[in-house]
């Protein structure tokens, strides 16, 4: 395996550096320390989120880079290659959070045959649903023929698990309808896959024209629409909006529209980091960013951790039976590979239908 790493300036996202060389191959482990060999990750419409709400996210404080650039951050598949821990074994196989590059050193802490955590300081602060690592050999969600389709939606439903959880938490906040853009995304027909479960509550996806067919043919939207049509939507019904897209003008566009009637307005993605415009002088409810670790420590309190894990698991799996019927996963590797489809799913000429796995 190559050992490489892709950097990402923060200022600019759209520009990129690609080292042959990655220091955590080679630089020797400290006492507590592990190597990890970074196999296979997802790259998705939502990791340019990670990368678009680095600064006010801090997930560029994950993996620390170099200067201005940093790495964003990726769910994948990963083995140790070497350890300095008895419990944490040479070719043990973990899923988890890494950077885009070949190798990670991380500091295994709170360790259990589930899994465990990484203890660097650097991420002390950041939230611990992105700091935990999971044994492949005990998770008993885990299956080898569905690695692809686990690092392209698991992390993914989960946000839209908790979407669909905390909107139903708040009562949806008296609307009966939830209007959601960049429908083509996996994070957002994910949570139409729940939203679908919810009686009285119409589900409509706003896309761009060329994917209207795409989203349409899934099933999933009570109705499709481009976003060039949102004035053809009916504006008496109280709705939800959950943003995926973060496009300034469709937001404007969407909150003068139904004004008064917009009950809530979510913001979750920057699928068009590149138009996310102003929240001033909106008609109706001033956007809310969702967080969804937050979700996540309130329905652990709620529930405790066995009964979240229940909930969450069952949707996985009643999800997860659908969807290789959505997606084309395509595996690419190598520079020229990772920067195209880098710039692909950036710039949102990636296919919807396809889903991308990488290695270096």
């Amino acid at each position: 395996m190559a050992t490489a790493e892709l950097l990402v300036n923060k200022a600019d996202i759209s520009k990129t550096r690609f080292n042959n060389t990655c220091d955590a191959s080679s630089r020797s482990l400290e006492a507590g320390e592990i190597r990890f060999e970074i196999e296979r990750f997802a790259f998705t419409a939502n990791n340019i989120t990670y990368a678009a709400f680095g600064e006010a996210m801090k997930y560029w404080n994950f993996f620390p880079g170099r200067d201005d650039h940093g790495f964003v951050p990726v769910w994948g598949f990963a083995t140790v290659t070497e350890s300095t821990l008895d419990d944490v074994k040479t070719g043990d196989k973990y899923y988890g959070y890494f950077p885009m590059a070949s190798h990670l050193i991380i500091s295994p802490v709170k360790q259990s045959p589930a899994g465990f955590f990484d203890g660097k300081a650097h991420r002390a602060e950041l939230s611990p649903v992105y700091n935990y690592y999971t044994a492949c050999a005990t998770d008993p969600g885990y299956r080898q023929d569905l690695e692809e389709i686990q690092m392209l939606f698991k992390p993914l439903f989960m946000t839209s698990f908790l979407i669909d959880d905390f909107l139903e938490d708040n009562g949806f906040f008296g609307a009966t309808q939830v209007v959601l853009s960049s429908a083509s995304s996996k994070t957002a027909y994910g949570l139409a896959f729940q939203l679908a479960k919810r009686e009285g509550i119409k589900v409509v996806g706003l896309t761009s024209p060329g994917n209207v067919d795409f989203v349409d043919g899934m099933g999933l939207y009570d109705q499709t629409v481009a976003y060039g049509d949102i004035p053809t939507l009916d504006n008496n019904v109280p709705t939800v909006f959950v943003d995926m897209a973060g496009n300034g003008e469709v937001r404007a566009s969407l909150h003068s529209h139904f004004d008064q009637m917009l009950k809530y307005s979510c913001s979750v993605g920057a699928t068009n980091w590149d138009q996310m415009g102003s929240n001033e002088e909106l008609k109706g409810p001033r956007p809310q960013l969702f967080f969804a670790p937050a979700q996540v420590q309130k329905r652990t309190a709620d529930w405790g951790q066995s009964g979240f894990q229940e909930r969450s698991s069952a949707a996985w799996v009643s999800f997860v039976s659908q969807a290789n019927d959505w997606v084309e996963v395509v595996g690419e590797s190598g520079e020229e590979a990772i920067t195209r489809v880098y710039g692909s799913v950036l710039d949102g000429s990636a296919s919807p239908k396809k889903g991308y796995i990488l290695s270096f």
